[in-house]
């Protein structure tokens, strides 16, 4: 699927060194992202008003904050291939871990946001209706964040991009909160246990430790880390290489 989506949506796409291909590439991924999350984000709130489960309804606004990522990515990418000029001699590419610190910082708003809501459903607990439709709509959704994580992976080692591996975590970690969710869901409705707001805590947890990893990782390079050793030596031995360097 992904080589079908480069081979229709990406002139020349296995000329990864050309910043329009790179753009190109990265703008595949944010549009996906985009349409994906939105049709997810539309199933998980009718399942969540359906069953008055918050964690469902918390995964929900974590795939609307996942389409706004998307936009970031996309804007971080256009910005990012933009030429060089008088202001920014060295070009533009660091807009793109400005995307990817973005996409960060609304996995931990919200994780907070999540966090909030499982803490009044703990001390007030309601009612879960969980039915087979609903645990079919959450079972689709793992398949398509499994789906976008594999997606941007691959996307993300082909360009080597920050971003878009920032991305492909956050929909791995989509997976793995959608699958607690309905594990809760379906101990809840089988055993009568109070577990929503408890499963939905915990889901919070696990975003706000990717949120801060993905952040971490984005940091870093914007404040000028020091460069890979292996690309250091690759440089020495060009340039020593040259006959007129002396």
């Amino acid at each position: 699927m992904t080589e079908l989506l480069l081979r229709l949506f990406v002139k020349d796409h296995v000329n990864t060194a050309s910043g329009k291909v790179r753009a190109a590439i990265g703008s595949l991924a944010g549009f996906v992202g985009i349409g994906c999350n939105v049709l997810l984000f539309a199933m998980k709130l009718i399942a969540g008003t359906l069953s008055g489960s918050v964690s469902i309804t918390a995964d929900a606004l974590n795939n609307l904050s996942d389409a706004s990522g998307s936009i970031v990515t996309l804007l971080g990418f256009k910005m990012a291939g933009k030429p060089a000029d008088e202001h920014h001699p060295y070009g533009h590419a660091r807009a793109e871990y400005l995307s990817a610190l973005g996409v960060a910082m609304l996995i931990l708003f919200i994780g907070l946001e999540l966090g909030k809501s499982s803490v009044e459903k703990i001390f007030h607990p309601v009612p879960v209706e969980f039915s087979p439709l609903i645990a079919g709509i959450l079972t689709v959704s793992m398949g398509v964040k499994l789906w976008m994580s594999l997606f941007n992976l691959k996307l993300g080692k082909r360009i080597d991009s920050a971003a878009l591996a920032a991305t492909a975590a956050d929909s791995r970690n989509d997976c793995i909160a959608t699958a607690a969710v309905l594990t809760a869901g379906l101990l809840e409705a089988w055993l009568g246990l109070p577990l929503d707001g408890w499963m939905g805590l915990a889901v919070a947890a696990f975003i706000l430790w990717s949120g801060w990893n993905a952040a971490k990782d984005t940091i870093s390079p914007l404040l000028g880390e020091s460069t890979d050793p292996e690309l250091r030596q690759q440089l020495s031995d060009f340039i020593q290489a040259q006959p007129k360097v002396l």
